[in-house]
């Protein structure tokens, strides 16, 4: 039995923190990055969901084992339990179904709206009320993501972004309000639930409903097996990206000082620019390239703001 807990661990130097959250956060767009090349070569939706679940719950059980901690499920938290993975197991349908059919960053960009989404809905639940400088960050977030969408060029002319352009980004707006819920659900309800086994049975919730999905087809074509070496690699990639970011991430927040680093893990988007353009040659236009940058910088001025 380890002879320290982690929560007791020293706080990391704060460049090694930014550092390592960096990394994690490059970790997690080259999981997209992969997810999308799995894509291309005919992998399926649901298949590349539930091969990453799995490979994230092996993880989660891993730890399980070597912390040695008690399981204690509080009374009455199941129903939430199994909101949130629900919501979890939606999110990522979503985001994988808008990195399918959208350029990676656009995707992440339009995910990374859920503090927003967030910060409405728990307002709308009886939350406190969004300051006006928040709401403001929120209209310049919004700002940039009609240039980053290039919202004017679709009005005019809808066929030249393709037909798959507004399926993803509702995709990928899906994906963040599942999200937001899951965070409202797992901080009003699931509280007193251990943060290991809160997570194991997500993964275990969202690797469920994948198997029963992928059984009834609800998703034509989910559990499509990828056509080709090149589609082998990718899933087995993502899985490998996701679930060395997750583990990274879940060992390390106790010394990481979320709090105050968190808004390095913006930097998501950014890697996943880079690595779109490298491995699967996506590039975005310079006004979209603003439009991400303004989208970015409101992110940032969210999280740093007090509410």
């Amino acid at each position: 039995m380890p002879s320290t807990s982690l929560q007791n661990n020293a706080l990391l130097p704060r460049h090694i923190a930014i550092a390592l959250l960096a990394a994690v956060a490059t970790l997690f767009a080259s999981n997209h990055v992969a997810a999308r090349l799995a894509f291309d070569e005919g992998t399926g939706v649901l298949l590349a969901v539930l091969v990453r679940s799995a490979t994230a719950l092996a993880v989660l059980v891993a730890l399980l084992v070597w912390q040695r901690k008690t399981l204690r499920f509080p009374p009455g938290a199941g129903r939430w339990q199994l909101l949130a993975g629900l919501m979890v197991a939606i999110q990522s349908l979503c985001l994988y179904s808008a990195v399918a059919r959208i350029p990676v960053v656009v995707a992440l960009l339009l995910m990374n709206t859920f503090p927003i989404q967030l910060a409405l809905l728990t307002w709308a639940l009886g939350g406190p009320r969004p300051t006006l400088r928040a709401a403001l960050i929120m209209a310049v977030i919004l700002a940039g993501l009609v240039v980053v969408l290039d919202v004017p060029a679709w009005l005019t002319s809808p066929e030249a972004l393709g037909p798959d352009w507004l399926p993803g980004i509702a995709f990928g707006l899906g994906a963040a309000a599942a999200f937001s819920v899951a965070l409202w659900t797992t901080e009003r309800h699931l509280a007193a639930v251990g943060s290991t086994l809160r997570s194991l049975l997500t993964m275990l919730t969202v690797l469920v409903l994948m198997v029963v999905a992928g059984a009834l087809q609800l998703v034509p074509g989910g559990m499509a097996l990828p056509a080709s070496p090149v589609g082998w690699g990718a899933l087995a990639a993502l899985a490998l990206f996701y679930s060395v970011a997750f583990s990274v991430l879940f060992i390390s927040v106790p010394r990481l000082e979320m709090a105050r680093n968190a808004p390095v893990m913006n930097v998501e988007p950014v890697a996943s620019l880079l690595l779109g353009y490298l491995v699967l040659g996506q590039l975005l236009s310079g006004i979209q390239l603003i439009g991400g940058a303004i989208v970015l910088g409101g992110i940032v001025a969210l999280s740093l703001s007090p509410r």
